[in-house]
């Protein structure tokens, strides 16, 4: 009932009001939310292990209270003194709903994990980087010449590599001498060197000739995913890649929701430090297990993030960065050790360097993907479109480039849209729709085979169909424009007006049957006029901050696009383009980069050379702000239809069919007639 306390789950962002007493794992199954239990709630498998969030959600329109769930129990506390619990968790089987609350399901919880699609692209990497190994043979001590041995190790590393001016890691102090009577005096040491005005430091030391491998991770910090490579920093090899989802979604799915958050309720910024700083830190420890590797191997951290995640990540308050003229505390790149952090799982003495942001909205990612993709070093007009929660957009050539980044929120995640969830087995990725018959056939995360191929139904039987991520809401909505369910402005058809039964009555609107499941206990999937409005809201901000760049440069068209990011490597251009999330373009001309930020992040890792180039190229890139641009607005409204209200689209529309149809009136449902017929 309206009157009951709600519920809202993250990251899915489900909701429903529940009567008070309602366990919150009965919550979660009725809403259709991803959370896992085996044991029929009776508090024995800790599979549904949830966290509640306290404070004021804005962007939820709820404020939870001490007392939202039930107090701690005893079969909770009978589980925390036998295995344990982190701090904050609750057993969704014994709390229960006492007010309005925020609940998040951490990744452990869900049946179906996120396929965190961030993986490393094929690069060749040049190899320069910041912490080498360097074997030295050191003079002994003895009674005439009272040195340390630190000292000494000093004088070798400078009369054999002619290296000086250096510092030791309190770590590697504390086992220099056992470690020098070991080798008998030859020690191999693991050298950072210091950026420019800064010392070198040694961060560990191994006795005599030391042939094993030192480690680096590049770690691109996302709104919505943490993505991580263990590389080889002998080679660059990716030894390893991981990812897992950003805490900080229980607090807001998009940055301003989080900046929001740190304003109305005091420490909010420090909550939302702590809980990335411990996913960072879990997840070294998961990269460093698949890599078959001892994290303390690893050595070094290059993170590259937008601003938001740059001030929360170092623990300053992003509320700056929540309003006019968006000031950064420094734009600078930083070095620092891994211990200001607070990241506690890999080489107490690893260095720390994150990339220079390039302006309050455009951050390190942003100079990352710049770094990997290098607009500015061609001849072609080349925009790049780093999409997620957050995008991130370059247009340039070698004489000029821009940047702005474009609030698109999280429905390109498969946020707020009604049957959508993230990345996972079991979700619909990819989409067809035949033109002629409307029917649709589909692929799911996991299996291979398209819906209508014979053996589909056994090859998912582990997974089943579980709702539509991104990529597949996108290929759903381009895909019901193709086959003349879906008009201009879109409207979704009737069943009538569209020849297809699958568009079926909502009220007032009209919803696309995609997949129904309810026959064997699945879900109905189905494309709402919601979703399409979502989507429409996300892409219009796409293509508005693209435009923008493009009237700064005094264009109407580019060269050549790429598409940056978990999307770019997993959504078709000519689908992309029908949407109209991307200015037109000849579709040979528009490819795929993958993770653009991480390989930035890669590169920057192997060698101190890049990142001396990307800490002048940001001075040369100029910013356009979006927020206090006149024509975003015009350029935003303009892009709502599909693909576009002006925009001719031409090279589309030699490839694509777009039929010119309208739903004006298809309306508006049994209420939408009773109206006609009374007016």
């Amino acid at each position: 009932m309206q009157g009951d306390p709600l519920v809202i789950f993250t990251p899915s962002g489900k909701r429903g009001h529940f009567p008070v007493g309602t366990p919150i794992l009965t919550a979660a199954r009725q809403l259709g939310v991803d959370l896992d239990s085996v044991c029929g709630g009776r508090g024995i498998c800790s599979k549904c292990q949830i966290t509640p969030s306290y404070g004021d959600f804005p962007k939820h329109g709820v404020t939870v209270r001490d007392g939202a769930l039930s107090d701690w129990n005893t079969v909770e506390q009978r589980y925390d003194d036998i295995r344990g619990l982190k701090t904050g968790r609750r057993l969704g089987c014994q709390a229960t709903v006492q007010g309005n609350v925020v609940v998040d399901v951490p990744p452990e919880s869900q049946v179906h994990r996120q396929v965190v699609r961030k993986a490393a692209s094929a690069r060749a990497m040049v190899m320069d980087p910041a912490t080498k190994l360097y074997y030295v043979t050191v003079a002994e001590p003895n009674m005439h010449t009272p040195s340390g041995d630190f000292e000494r190790v000093k004088d070798a590393v400078k009369s054999q590599w002619g290296i000086g001016d250096i510092t030791i890691a309190p770590s590697a102090l504390i086992k220099l001498q056992t470690v020098l009577r070991k080798g008998k005096w030859a020690v191999t040491i693991a050298l950072h060197k210091g950026t420019e005005g800064s010392r070198h430091r040694i961060v560990d030391i191994y006795p005599g000739f030391h042939e094993g491998r030192i480690f680096g991770l590049a770690i691109d910090l996302g709104s919505t995913t943490i993505a991580a490579h263990l590389c080889d920093l002998r080679n660059g090899e990716v030894k390893a890649s991981a990812g897992v989802m950003n805490p900080q979604i229980r607090f807001g799915e998009d940055l301003m929701s989080r900046v929001s958050y740190a304003m109305m309720n005091p420490g909010g910024d420090k909550e939302m430090t702590a809980a990335v700083r411990e996913a960072i830190s879990d997840l070294a420890t998961t990269i460093a297990t698949e890599g078959e590797i001892d994290p303390s191997q690893i050595l070094e951290l290059v993170f590259v993030c937008n601003p938001v995640m740059h001030h929360l990540l170092l623990g300053i308050d992003p509320v700056e960065l929540g309003q006019a003229p968006f000031a950064l505390a420094t734009s600078e790149a930083m070095a620092l050790p891994v211990s200001t952090l607070d990241i506690t799982t890999v080489n107490p003495a690893a260095q720390v360097y994150i990339l220079p942001c390039i302006a309050g909205h455009v951050g390190a990612d942003a100079a990352a993907v710049a770094l990997a993709e290098n607009p500015g070093g061609s001849s072609d007009l080349t925009l790049v479109v780093d999409v997620g929660t957050n995008a991130e957009i370059l247009l340039g050539n070698s004489t000029r480039v821009l940047a702005c980044s474009s609030p698109t929120g999280p429905a390109f995640e498969g946020a707020q849209i009604s049957s959508g969830q993230r990345a996972a087995p079991g979700a619909i990725e990819r989409v067809e729709i035949d033109p002629a018959t409307k029917e649709p056939r589909f692929k799911v995360i996991g299996c291979d085979l398209w819906s209508d191929d014979a053996d589909f139904d056994t090859a998912i039987a582990a997974t089943g169909i579980t709702g539509i991520c991104g990529s597949g809401i996108i290929e759903a909505v381009a895909e019901m424009r193709m086959a003349g369910l879906l008009d201009s402005k879109g409207l979704i058809g009737s069943a009538t007006q569209t020849g297809t039964a699958r568009c079926e009555e909502t009220g007032r609107t009209h919803a696309y049957l995609l997949h129904d499941g309810s026959a064997k206990g699945g879900p109905r999937i189905t494309v709402t006029q919601g979703d399409i409005r979502a989507i429409q809201l996300a892409k219009s901000a796409l293509y508005a901050g693209a435009r923008l760049l493009m009237d700064e440069m005094g264009v109407d068209q580019v060269d050549r696009v790429v598409l940056a990011g978990a999307f770019g490597a997993h959504i078709s251009p000519k689908h992309a383009m029908v949407l109209g999330m991307i200015p037109d373009a000849p579709l040979d001309r528009v490819t795929s980069a993958g993770n653009a930020a991480g390989t930035g992040a890669r590169i920057a890792l192997c060698s101190i050379a890049a990142r001396a180039e990307i800490a002048e190229t940001v001075h040369k890139i100029t910013k356009v702000e979006t927020a206090i641009e006149p024509k975003f607005q015009e350029h935003f409204v303009a892009a709502n239809a599909i693909p576009h209200a002006t925009d001719p689209f031409t090279q589309l529309r030699s490839v694509a069919p777009l039929p010119d149809v309208s739903f004006n009136m298809a309306g508006a449902g049994s209420e939408g007639r009773r109206r006609k017929r009374r007016g």
